[in-house]
């Protein structure tokens, strides 16, 4: 399994690479506000992983293990946002709120988040009855 810090790599490759096509190490470095050499350190470990293939000076590509890892990745991300969002986060909290809490978080919990998920979006009156709660337990706090 992959580092909580090899999973950021892992996943922002895999983001560059859908949204772009391709990932430099320069991109990775300013999408993770690190610098390159940093970049070039982890690369070559997730090269040694079997994550990606990396060819000096001629950029790198996933391999069908990264990928799947990536798909995962962003696929946990995205529900989580989504989650935080359902259930009445504030909005300027969600990115963080996910960022600190993505790498915590097995991925039976993730499953069960996406069942949630899944029960509330089938129902908006469900959706409806968390925000009364909501509403009446903000009331109480003033």
């Amino acid at each position: 399994m992959p580092t909580p810090s090899m999973e950021d790599y892992i996943e922002q490759i895999y983001l560059l690479i859908e949204n772009k096509g391709y990932a430099r190490v320069s991109d990775i470095a300013e999408s993770l506000s690190v610098h390159p050499s940093s970049v070039t350190k982890m690369v070559q470990k997730l090269d040694k992983d079997d994550y990606l293939i990396y060819e000096r000076y001629r950029g790198l590509i996933l391999t069908p293990k990264g990928r799947k890892v990536g798909k995962r990745l962003v696929y946990r991300h995205d529900l989580l946002e989504q989650f935080l969002r359902l259930i009445g986060v504030k909005e300027e909290n969600i990115y963080e709120d996910v960022e600190g809490i993505e790498h915590h978080l097995s991925w039976d919990s993730i499953d069960r988040i996406g069942d949630i998920v899944q029960f509330l979006e089938e129902d908006s009156e469900r959706i409806n009855a968390l925000k009364f709660i909501q509403q009446q337990n903000d009331k109480n706090e003033e």
